[in-house]
Parts: structure tokens; sequence; C-alpha cells
């Protein structure tokens, strides 16, 4: 029987973020530079051109996060701002990302799943919880990558136009509770990352849960009135821990 005190009871929603949360991110770094240090670049001189333009678009991305939502595309933004900062044309910085960061890594993803991922979604759905994707980065190559895009009805990212700004910013945990058809508080979101995720949640209204290595350091965030935070390093005890309350 449902526990009426308990928030998680009355759940209607998971929305997890993709990067470092539905995948282990350190495998896939590793993986990347040994495919960075070995392709044929034409030389050292470009493969550091490369690195450094990858470098540049993460760190502006970083930056872009204080803006919130912003007048411009933010779909633009973060492309021009590192390549006027780092003195390169912008196509080849969209070029060097999307190789690099957006198609490259898709080969590489698999075997980096989470373990227990697809039955883990699997178990959430069966329970009646609609699934969905919230990311900084576009998602719907990545889930393919995983096997699991089946499994989320919605799937958004911070550049779409309705959110145009990165997390922590509520604006697009509230987009993904729009589209699912459930209200913020009756909704979890799943990351990875204290400092964007479980706070742009809980600025959203939403309840929140660590996958990951920052989960030993969940305590450090300050508690929100009325909203469950839940740590975890193991996907399936993350599951068990959303679905214990409806048991």
């Amino acid at each position: 029987m449902s526990d009426p005190v308990n928030p998680l009871a009355h759940l209607r929603a998971v929305v997890f973020d993709l990067d470092g949360t539905l995948y282990d991110q350190p495998p896939l770094r590793r993986r990347m530079l040994v495919e960075l240090a070995l392709a044929p670049l034409s030389g050292p001189v470009r493969a550091l051109r490369v690195t450094r333009m990858l470098a540049a678009f993460r760190k502006e991305r970083e930056h872009l996060r204080a803006l919130g939502q912003s007048a411009e595309s933010l779909e633009a933004l973060q492309y021009a701002r590192p390549a006027a900062r780092i003195g390169v044309p912008e196509p080849a910085m969209r070029a060097a990302v999307a190789e690099w960061m957006f198609e490259r890594p898709l080969r590489h993803l698999g075997p980096c799943a989470r373990r227990g991922l697809d039955a883990g979604l699997r178990r959430l759905s069966e329970a009646g919880l609609k699934l969905g994707v919230f990311s900084d980065y576009p998602v719907d190559a990545k889930l393919g990558a995983l096997g699991v895009r089946a499994r989320f009805s919605t799937c958004l990212d911070a550049t779409a136009p309705e959110v145009n700004a990165f997390k922590p910013h509520p604006a697009g945990f509230a987009a993904a509770a729009a589209r699912l058809g459930v209200a913020p508080h009756e909704t979890l979101y799943v990351g990875d990352r204290l400092d964007v995720d479980v706070a742009g949640a809980h600025a959203a209204g939403m309840h929140a849960a660590l996958i990951g290595h920052e989960a030993a350091r969940s305590a450090s965030l300050p508690a929100r009135e009325g909203l469950q935070l839940l740590a975890h390093l193991d996907f399936t005890e993350l599951v068990d821990a959303i679905l214990a309350p409806r048991a």
C-alpha cells in the first residue's frame, strides 16, 4: 500500500538527464581520448586544434549556464562565443563538435551504459510512471545508441526554443513535465550533478535523485521543503528506491 506521507508514493513521472546518468562518463572519455589520439587528423597540429575547440566549447557552455533564458538563440551562442574566443571560424567549431562530441561517441555508448539500465527503465514504466529525458545536449541519437529510445515518451534538450536555457535554469525541467502532462511536484528528476541537476530540479519544484560519484556528496545540498532527494551509486538500487514507496 502506498504511503500517503511520502511524496514519492504519488510520483507520476521520472525525467532523466543523459550524459553521466544513463551511462558512465569516465569510460567513454577514456575511449574518446584513445580515438582522438589515433584518428587521422593530418598531424599533431590539427589534433591540437580540435582538442582546443572542444575544450573551448565545453567551457563556454558552463559560462552560459549563468545566462538564464536568452533573447538570443542558445543553440547559436554555444558555438559563436567559443569560436570567437579562440579565433576559429564558427563552421569549424560546429564541425569539430558534431564529429567528436555527437557522432564518434555513439559507437562507444553501449558498453558504457549503466548496468541494469534497460531493465530498470522497463520496471519504472510497468509501474505506471511516465518517462522522459531532459539534457543540455541533443538526446535522440545517444538514446538510440544505448538501445533505450523507445522507453521514453518525451525527449528534450536545453537548446529547444521552448527552453533556450542550460541547467540549472528551471525552464527545461518545467517544459519536460508539461510535455509529459504532469505537475513538477509529481515528477522525479534523475541526474549526476548536484549543482546542475539537483539544484535545477528543486528550483522547478521537482523531487530529485543523484546517481554516480556525486551521490556521496548529496548531503552538502540544502534541502528544499517538501522535496525529496535520493542518492545511489547503482542504477538498479536507485530504481528500487523510486519504486519502494509504491509497493
